[in-house]
């Protein structure tokens, strides 16, 4: 049945020495906009036809002393919003922190103070402290529209900053939100770069690191664009939605802990760019420096171990890329007063067999209780790390490292940090030994007899996340041969796991596309850049 069309009710207005505010009842329009402010107005509002807006301009909307900018949409249906009302979307509305139903005004938002700035970076003019801290401080109140964000982050691609304005962003970045401060002199974390599936070695760096006494409180991301990032990995695990309080109680007691990054409020300004970057498709260096160590010291860090894999299908693909890489890191890391090491790894294929949270999960518990079954590619690249993480340690001789973290995984100390940590985080209960995987499968086989000699991380990552993973999660990829195998025809190659038949089949005819896998000869493997 068709709502009936409501006529316009006349504006409630409000004193002002200035001009009279037109109000409107606050509604709550129940729609995830992702770190974007929107808000709505029907074409017959009274206020829409008087003060002259437009679709897609930006508009303020105030209440007690309390204001939110945001992008209007108009709407013909008075379900969504009615004539005497104003929406606002989720984030929107939660900015405003008024009550549904509360008498609001709405007028004209003035643009936001740092444009001039933005505007002179469009134009190839090198910006100051100031300016970077005018702009990211805006982008992270919401003064931006998404048109405005992306045209700031086109200005500063690759080639268009220097090295001075890279660290003006990231100090600009640390600034606009929180700080964990922890008062001990060393506060460790290790990063990696990203783009490797099943990477997930903090989840055992972690726990050896804090076995060993050194404090690291571990705050990550969840996926993005791939098939599952640490905090997903973590969450089949335990909580990782933990608040400020939570987190410095638990690292307190563990020296440690393996939390969601979202909810600390570190570098929020980093959020709403990735936002428009993913979109787009936007993989800028510049924008990646600024990014991890924004968000490595917020969390505290002092310390950090950079992880960063080269491969034919990985970010960084060649070693000169990730001299350039490490130089930029380097530089910015030492104007703000964090010792950074950084690592070149192989980044040839996914490390360890599954590729998915519950997988991962697997894949790590099984490294920590030494079981047979654990990928000796993930165990042997997580004690690396973690032993050049425990060298900071003053204490500890430049190559004991390895020795050291090795010995706190086989005594089984590592395991029993993990222990702590998720009963700390409240533990899921998993049980990787009879855990379900999605009940729906699919086996990718060699097309011929020969060699393991290249596999696609950015294929299976997409096959991965087809089959449902991270959302669902015990879906996704388990590996049964790695670079170097032999193989014959038939042999299986991977397995799919999907939970519902249309995930599968999309999975499927991607794989039946490009499996991801390559098979040839010896001699046809790329060389492995690695440091350790």
């Amino acid at each position: 049945m068709h709502a009936t069309p409501q006529t316009s009710p006349a504006p409630v207005t409000e004193g002002n020495s200035d001009r009279e505010k037109l109000k409107l009842k606050l509604r709550r329009v129940a729609i995830d906009t992702h770190l974007e402010n929107v808000v709505y107005l029907h074409r017959d509002c009274g206020v829409y036809r008087t003060e002259g807006f437009r679709a897609l301009s930006k508009i303020e909307v105030v209440c007690n002393g309390r204001s939110v900018k945001a992008t209007l949409n108009v709407a013909d249906d008075p379900l969504i919003v009615a004539p005497d009302e104003v929406g606002l979307s989720e984030d929107a509305f939660r900015r405003l922190g008024a009550d549904a139903g509360t008498m609001v005004s709405v007028q004209h938002a003035e643009r936001p103070a740092s444009i001039g700035a933005l505007f002179r970076k469009i134009s190839g003019e090198r910006l100051d402290k100031q300016d970077y801290h005018g702009i990211v401080a805006d982008i992270a109140s919401g003064q931006y529209t998404k048109i405005e964000l992306t045209a700031f982050l086109i200005a500063t691609n690759d080639g268009t900053m220097d090295r001075e304005e890279l660290y003006y962003l990231t100090d600009a970045m640390v600034a606009c939100g929180r700080r964990l401060r922890w008062h001990e002199h060393m506060v460790v974390d290790k990063h990696c770069i990203g783009g490797i599936p099943g990477n997930r070695t903090s989840m055992l760096v972690v726990p050896i690191v804090a076995a060993h006494g050194l404090l690291c409180p571990k705050t990550s991301s969840r996926a993005i664009t791939s098939p599952s990032g640490t905090a997903d990995t973590m969450e089949v695990l335990a909580n990782v939605n933990l608040s400020e309080e939570k987190i410095y109680e638990i690292v307190g007691e563990h020296r440690a802990c393996l939390a969601w990054g979202g909810t600390a409020d570190l570098s929020p300004a980093d959020d709403v760019m990735i936002s428009v970057e993913r979109p787009l498709s936007l993989d800028s260096v510049t924008q990646m420096v600024a990014s991890i160590l924004s968000k490595k010291i917020a969390a505290g860090s002092t310390h950090l171990l950079l992880d960063i894999p080269i491969g034919p299908s990985a970010k960084v693909r060649s070693a000169p890329d990730a001299q350039r890489l490490r130089k930029l890191f380097e530089y910015v890391a030492s104007r703000m007063h964090v010792k950074l090491e950084v690592v070149i790894t192989d980044g040839r294929q996914p490390i360890g067999r599954g590729i998915g949270p519950a997988l991962e999960a697997r894949d790590v518990m099984r490294v920590l209780e030494n079981d047979t079954r654990a990928p000796e590619d993930l165990r042997r690249k997580a004690l690396h790390l973690a032993g050049r993480m425990i060298e900071f340690d003053p204490d500890v001789r430049g190559g004991d490292g390895f020795a050291i973290a090795r010995d706190i995984l086989e005594s089984g100390r590592a395991l029993a940090k993990m222990r702590d940590i998720i009963a700390a985080q409240g533990g899921t209960g998993f049980n990787h030994n009879d855990f379900p995987l999605a009940r729906l499968t699919h086996k990718v086989v060699a097309p011929r007899d020969g060699m393991v000699t290249a596999i696609d991380n950015l294929q299976i990552a997409q096959i991965a996340r087809l089959a449902g993973a991270p959302k669902v999660r015990n879906a996704g990829v388990e590996l049964f041969c790695k670079l170097g195998a032999l193989v014959r025809a038939g042999d299986t190659l991977y397995q799919v796991h999907a939970d519902f038949a249309s995930d599968l089949m999309f999975a499927k005819q991607l794989c039946e596309r490009r499996s991801g896998y390559t098979i040839g000869e010896s001699a046809d493997i790329a060389h492995a850049y690695l440091e350790f």
